[in-house]
This record gives structure tokens, sequence and C-alpha cells, in this order.
């Protein structure tokens, strides 16, 4: 009797969980489709870096290449100790400010603090804040000025095609992406009314009184997860703020392996529910209970009725993987795997922060009072 009321209550919200995320992902427009700007307006694109040579040059190239006039390029060199000085002082454009820091101020994380100096050597009406990795089409940002124009917006958060060399990691981001959207609803960035809220790393616009008014990074200083909380902060200073979809128009390998992806969450998936233990051993059970061994119970241990429940919750995730970039139906029998894996690195990230008291940072360590109290 308990498993099927379990096996009846899963199929019943998963269905309407993947429903509810493709009629969101169907309100978010893609930026390919926007016009072009007819004014453009100033804008600082920062860009913060440290030990990037393997990626910085070609994202550079990138920016420089834009079919926009009226930016200036701010690139913010955090300590590097690899080549990526040596690639910056080659590289030559009329648009492009090279900053370097030596330092790190007590208090800040190095990328925060990058991006504020980027801001405080700026003057421009708007700030692009992207990182180090992405690739932009040349038209991407008259287009995402376009957007704003058109919807008089201060904020602009684009979410970027994310693509791996591995197979297995593309399978696995497949899951990923379907538990950021039901945590973040960025659909719902644009609705007052609503908490949903957008920020996204590769691409955060923002006007400048806005960002201001936000309270700029020096109210996110130790937040390994800055663009999600800056993006909240956007809207809860009662700013508009919209998102939109970067499709063949911004685009990263974000990791390239599931040993990548899994260290780097590691360093900030505990930050976003601010270090509380209660509320991460919650998300762990409901990964485990929700995504990860709901149909894998439901085959092994069900009756007919309930393997058919199975069926159709599989059938709704591959309607889901095949409808939804880049539309890999069997994707969806990652989807086990892939909840195991993101239990592993919420109870991992916590355990070594609580073992470590703190979390290390670009090889910087910062006590967890430090940033509880941030």
């Amino acid at each position: 009797m308990l498993l099927l009321v379990y096996s009846s209550a899963i199929t019943v919200l998963g269905v309407l969980s993947i429903i509810y995320v493709l009629i969101g992902l169907n309100k978010i427009k893609k930026l390919k489709n926007q016009p072009f700007v007819s004014n453009q307006p100033a804008v600082a694109i920062i860009v913060a870096v440290r030990n990037e040579e393997e990626d910085v040059e070609k994202a550079l190239q990138s920016l420089c290449n834009i079919n926009y006039n009226n930016y200036r390029l701010i690139v913010v060199n955090d300590r590097s100790t690899d080549g990526t000085g040596e690639i910056l002082k080659r590289f030559k454009h009329p648009h492009l400010q090279v900053i370097t820091l030596t330092e790190l101020p007590d208090g800040w994380l190095g990328k925060n603090n990058a991006l504020y100096q980027g801001y405080k050597n700026s003057t421009e009406e708007w700030m692009l804040f992207t990182d180090a990795d992405i690739e932009y089409h040349p038209d991407a940002i008259s287009r995402a000025f376009g957007y704003v124009e058109k919807h008089q917006l201060d904020h602009l958060s684009i979410i970027p095609f994310t693509r791996s060399r591995s197979v297995l990691l593309n399978s696995v981001l497949a899951t990923f992406r379907i538990m950021l959207l039901l945590f973040t609803r960025p659909w719902d960035a644009r609705k007052p009314n609503r908490s949903g809220s957008i920020g996204v790393g590769a691409f955060n616009l923002v006007r400048r009184t806005a960002y201001e008014q936000a309270g700029t990074h020096v109210k996110i200083k130790l937040r390994p997860d800055d663009d999600l909380i800056l993006g909240q902060n956007i809207k809860r200073a009662g700013l508009r703020q919209d998102v939109l979809a970067g499709e063949g128009y911004i685009w990263l390998e974000w990791y390239k392996n599931v040993g990548q992806f899994i260290n780097g969450l590691m360093k900030n998936t505990f930050a976003v529910r601010n270090y509380n233990v209660i509320w991460t051993m919650a998300d762990v059970l409901a990964t485990l209970f929700g995504i990860a061994l709901p149909i894998p119970i439901m085959l092994i241990f069900g009756d007919t009725g309930i393997r058919l429940m199975a069926g159709a919750l599989l059938a709704m995730q591959m309607a889901y993987a095949i409808t939804t970039p880049p539309n890999k139906w069997w994707y969806a029998l990652m989807t086990p795997f892939a909840g195991l894996l993101m239990a592993y690195i919420m109870v991992r990230s916590a355990y070594i922060t609580l073992k470590q008291g703190g979390i290390y940072w670009r090889d910087t360590f910062y006590p967890l009072a430090m940033l509880k109290d941030k």
C-alpha cells in the first residue's frame, strides 16, 4: 500500500514538474529572435580571470569581434600564476583595458572582488559581467540590448548553451538543468509578484544604477553563488529583470568531464542553502526519492500497475529530453544516475565544508563563520 501511494504521488509530481518546466521554458524568448538595438548605450564588459590560459584567448577574441561599437572590454586579471598574464599582454585591441590585481582584500572571494574592481574602473551606463570561458556570436550583445530597449529592463541574464566533450556529462547536465530550473524558476523573473529570479555568471547585463541599488558585489562579496544572488538582490530591489535563451549566440564548455563537474559544484552547492545542514539534507532526500530512486524502485518492487506508472514517468522524461537541446531521448535513462550524483555532491559539499570549517576558493581558505556572516 505504501509503495502504491509513493508511486502514485511521485508519478503525478514528476509528470506535473516536467510539464511545468516545459511550459516555463516556452515562456523564455530566444536571443536570436530579438531585434538589433536602435541606439547603442555605453557598456563596460567586465571579465574576471584567474589562471584561464586555456580559454581566455578564444573568449576575448569573440568579444573583440562583436558587432557593437560603444563598449569597453575590462579584463581583471586576479593574481593569475599561469600564462594568463602573458596572453593578456599580447592581446591588443582598442576597446581592451587590462587591470592586474596582486592582492586580495580581506573578506572577499577573488572573483567577486575582481568584478567589483571592474565596476570601480568603469563609468559606463551599463555593465556586462561575464566569464572568461564564454564565446559570443558577433550579434549577441546588440540583440540583447534590443530586448532591453524594447522592454525597458534594468537587468538581463542570458542562459548560455552549455556543451561538454563528455557524453556522460552531457546526459547528467540534462537532469541538472531541470533541478536548477525548478529551483530558480527564471521564467518568473519578469513578474514582480513572483519570487523567481535569474542571475547567470555567463551573462549578467545590468544597468549601473540598478547594480548600485542592489548593493553591488559588496553585498555578496563572500558568496560563491554570486551570480544567482546578484539576480535575487536586483529582483528584491523592485527592478525590472528578465532572461533570454542564448542557444546559437552564447555558448561554453562548462566542464570537460564528470570529475570536473563534481569538483566545480562541490565548492558552492552548500552555499546555495546558506550552509544550513537541515535544508541541505532535505534537498538530498528530495533528490533521492524524487529523482534518483523512483523508477528503479517502481520497476523492481512494483506490480503491473506500478510498473505502468514508472513507464509513464519515463515516457515524460523522454519527452523532455527530446524537446530540449541537445534533443537526446536516451538522456532520460540516465536520470537515476544523475540524481544519485547530485545527491552525492550535496552531501559531500556539506561534509567537506563542515569538516574543514570552511571552503577553499581559488587557493584561498574562507572560514565557515565568515561565510555564514555574509
